[in-house]
């Protein structure tokens, strides 16, 4: 494996865009090709996946995971983005909400669902950001996106109008709207006033470096990047010969006597990952191919 080539988990602190986050390992690792899965927004604190050199070809392995959330919903007040960063709209008097009726109403969220996306986000809708739209007065309409609510939770606090909560969900999924969803189905408004990634797909926060370790990390030359194998772990593996590495990097198709699925991670004797590879019919085809 090359140095810079491999998966990071980093711990995304608040105020921070995740593009700043891509850009300060791209500095401090003086390489350009980093990318990231999953944007957290400045408000947002957590796991941020990314990717490193050649492992960007990975990327769509862990964009397409599910991810889990904690947070905090303030419930009577009613922001243009759905969230604190947002301007405050309205307010209104909560009356007390009963753990057993809040979280009720959140079963009835689970499953597959159709979410509208919130006009401040970074959609693109004719080549614009919906936020550029926003904040120019712009409302547009947007395509509804099906997404899935695997687990969703909530509990009080001593605040009577904060609750904290706990969601499973699908990639694509916007909290924020989740959250005003439920308040609309309480009879009453909200908002998502703190959120925190606790994981993406088989990578958890836990694992993920602050901004602080990992710039300890690059300093002391120590390995900083996870390998390249730790972005397909969903996928079946084999081991492949020397001489059929070879010939995956070379972009040709090879013979294995394998039937375990229609897309397979081929490692060497070594255990590190040479390519991803789709089944061709009788043969295997290397979709992706990692260097030496």
């Amino acid at each position: 494996m090359t140095t810079n080539n491999g998966l990071l988990l980093i711990d995304k602190p608040k105020g921070l865009t995740s593009h700043d986050v891509v850009a300060h390992v791209r500095k401090a690792l003086n390489e350009q090709r980093v990318g990231h899965a999953g944007t957290l927004d400045p408000m947002a604190t957590g796991l941020l996946v990314l990717a490193v050199g050649a492992s960007t070809r990975l990327l769509r392995f862990a964009q397409s995971e599910t991810k889990r959330y904690e947070g905090v919903v303030t419930f009577g007040v009613r922001t243009d983005s759905l969230d604190a960063d947002g301007e405050v709209l309205e307010r209104r008097d909560v009356a007390p909400f009963g753990v057993e009726v809040v979280n009720a109403e959140a079963l009835t969220m689970l499953g597959a669902v159709s979410q509208i996306p919130p006009m401040v986000s970074a959609l693109k809708v004719k080549g614009k950001r919906l936020h550029v739209l926003a904040r120019e007065g712009v409302v547009v309409e947007r395509e509804p996106r099906d997404i899935v609510i695997h687990a969703f939770s909530l509990s009080p606090t001593s605040n009577g109008e904060e609750w904290t909560f706990d969601v499973t969900c699908s990639v694509g999924t916007y909290v924020r709207v989740l959250l005003s969803d439920l308040a609309e189905r309480l009879g009453t408004i909200g908002h998502l006033s703190a959120l925190r990634r606790l994981s993406s797909g088989s990578h958890r926060v836990e694992d993920a470096m602050t901004f602080e370790q990992f710039d300890r990390c690059v300093s002391e030359a120590g390995p900083c990047l996870q390998p390249p194998r730790n972005f397909v772990t969903q996928l079946k593996e084999i081991v492949v010969s020397e001489d059929e590495a070879r010939r995956l990097r070379m972009g040709q198709r090879v013979s294995l006597a394998s039937s375990l699925s229609d897309e397979i991670a081929a490692l060497d004797d070594r255990g590190a990952l040479v390519a991803v590879l789709r089944r061709r019919g009788e043969s295997w085809q290397p979709s992706v191919v990692l260097p030496v």
